[in-house]
């Protein structure tokens, strides 16, 4: 089993729709959770994350929750929406080094660089991250698909 934990910062706008997108892939053997460093825990996802993925026909049940040591050590990947992200879960949990990573670094783009935050903007902001990120996640796929074989 593979364990993919997205982190952003509130958990209620990049994070879930990662999980989203990617628990909408379908891969066995990989199970997808989403935390925030900054999160109140029991948020809903905001409007317009609902909004765009509910566009493209992808299910989101969610409910923010702050980053944990329990979720660091459940995760085989902890895959951060921004360097500063990661560098918050290394600075709490620093033995999750190794298995943290931006989205964009562990997809293997040339320069990484962070997934931009849509939070209170309009909703063509929120469309323009998903296609960020479904481009990017669909870039990991395959590194998933081999290393939990």
């Amino acid at each position: 089993m593979t364990n993919v934990l997205f982190v952003c910062t509130g958990n209620t706008c990049r994070s879930p729709m990662a999980a989203a997108i990617l628990k909408s892939k379908g891969l066995p053997g990989v199970e997808v959770k989403s935390a925030g460093v900054f999160a109140a825990d029991g948020s809903d996802a905001s409007a317009h994350t609902k909004k765009v993925l509910e566009e493209q026909g992808i299910q989101l049940e969610h409910k923010s929750s702050g980053m944990t040591e329990s979720l660091a050590d459940w995760a085989t990947y902890i895959l951060t929406m921004t360097s500063g992200h990661k560098g918050t879960v290394l600075a709490m949990f620093p033995g999750a080094a190794g298995k943290t990573y931006t989205l964009k670094e562990f997809a293997g783009q040339a320069g990484a660089g962070d997934i931009i935050d849509p939070y209170g903007g309009p909703v063509e902001i929120y469309r323009s991250t998903y296609e960020d990120m479904t481009e990017t996640i669909d870039q990991i796929l395959n590194r998933l698909k081999t290393e939990k074989d």
